[in-house]
Parts: C-alpha cells; structure tokens; sequence
C-alpha cells in the first residue's frame, strides 16, 4: 500500500543507529511517528530534528506499551528494539537470557498481540519485524540471541497466515553487519570496538535499511515484501568448521 494510504507509524529502539533511520525516513514520507526507546535525551534530540513524537519508554513496559496502542491507530509496526548479551551458552548467565527474551521478542509478540488485530479490522497496515542473519545462520557465542532472532523471524511468517484476507502486510528484515552503534553498545565504545567491527569494512548503512523498509511499504497493495536479507557485499555467513574431540585435541602431537 502507498505511504499515501498509512498515516501513523510506531517504531521501537527509535533513539539511535537503524530505529532512527527509519524514523526519519518515515517522517519524510509525511506519516506520524511515534518513536519509541529508553533515552529521553536522544529521541528529544530526534524529535526537534524530524518532527516525530518521542515516547520515552522500555519497550518492555507492558503496562505503558498497551495504553500506547489504545490511544493511537497504527497503520505501521516497526518492531526494531535488541539488546544481545554475547557469550557462550556455557557461560550463559539467567539475567542475560531473560534480558535477550523479553526485548527482543516477548516485546515484539505483545506490540503485535496489541497492534495487529486493528490493522487486520480496518484492513490496512504494515508490519516490519528486524531479525538478522543470527537467526538463520549459524556462528558462535550468541545462542540466545540466534534463538531469538531465529523467533522473531517466524512470527513474521506465520503473521501472514493469521492476517491472511485482510491488507495487512508483514516484512523481516534480516541485516548482518550494518555501521551502527549496537557494537558500541554491546562491546563498550572504544577505539578497540570500532576497529574490531567497524573501520576497513565496507558496510550497509542504517539509512540503507531504513531505504530497504520505506521500498516494501511503498509496494502497491497487492504486493507485499515478505523477506530481505540485507548484508554487506564483502561478507558471507555461515561457513563450515570441523574439531577433533576434546580429548584428541589435549593430546600432544607426535
């Protein structure tokens, strides 16, 4: 469906890095959105810069989330919100995995358990869940986090059978490496972190995602833009590893 069709949206992890490219991004399009995240500071930042409506607020606050959804009509779900704790899952602490949990998809579940059911009653709206190439492909020391993502990923499809009838659309956007903050964030904002991550590398932008988004909702209403896989052109995931047995690996060679 056009932009011309929709009129407000929400968008979650709004205060930086991909959540804020699509903020402006949609404002551009002359929609109403609703920006959501933990800082206050950026997104009043973010709101005089692009005119959206900052609600400074844990997406994990259901009580706040649910009077949110009854006050506006969202004709767009941006479901961008993720934290990662990455470790090995043999040294997984409780507090991470419920952290990984409860942002990155029990509060995607509930935003659309509040939201969807009036898009599919008007008829119209456009959901956009951010997953990631953890959540297909597999590498190590982020278990929970793939599992996550991995969760994030099917809701998109299977919100498609539950809407299905109606002109509600549903898009999973699955970046990998993008030149964001999340590694300052996730890792600690040091010169280590942007060289381990960032510097050298030819990346995708944050703008680059938001483009990729704005492209699906733009489509004509009969065309709905399930899946992108957005990665850098220099990088591939997964690959193919092979380990002797613990045992054979402690043994000295002769």
């Amino acid at each position: 469906m056009p932009f011309s069709d929709y009129r407000k949206a929400l968008v979650t992890g709004a205060s930086s890095g991909i959540g804020a490219a699509v903020v402006e991004r949609l404002c551009r399009e002359g929609l109403e959105v609703h920006a959501l995240a933990r800082s206050a500071n950026a997104l009043e930042e973010l709101a005089r810069r692009t005119g959206c409506i900052a609600h400074a607020l844990d997406v994990t606050d259901l009580a706040g989330v649910t009077q949110l959804a009854k006050e506006v009509e969202f004709d767009i779900l941006v479901n961008n919100a993720g934290v990662d704790r990455p470790k090995s899952f043999l040294k997984a602490d409780a507090e991470d995995i419920d952290l990984i949990v409860d942002v990155n998809l029990r509060a995607a579940l509930h935003l659309c358990r509040l939201i969807v059911p009036g898009m599919a009653a008007r008829d119209r709206g456009h959901i956009v869940n951010i997953s990631s190439i953890a959540g297909a492909y597999n590498f190590g020391g982020n278990s929970s986090y793939h599992a996550t993502k991995a969760g994030i990923s099917m809701l998109s499809s299977q919100l498609r059978i539950d809407v299905f009838g109606r002109r509600v659309r549903v898009t999973e956007i699955c970046p990998g490496r993008v030149a964001t903050d999340i590694f300052a964030h996730v890792h600690g904002a040091s010169k280590e972190t942007y060289e381990r991550f960032i510097e050298g590398y030819e990346l995708p932008e944050a703008k680059d995602i938001a483009d990729a988004i704005a492209f699906a909702i733009a489509a004509p209403i009969a065309v709905n833009v399930g899946y992108m896989e957005i990665t850098p052109t220099l990088q591939v995931p997964g690959g193919l590893s092979t380990a002797k047995g613990a045992a054979s690996a402690a043994e000295p060679s002769r």
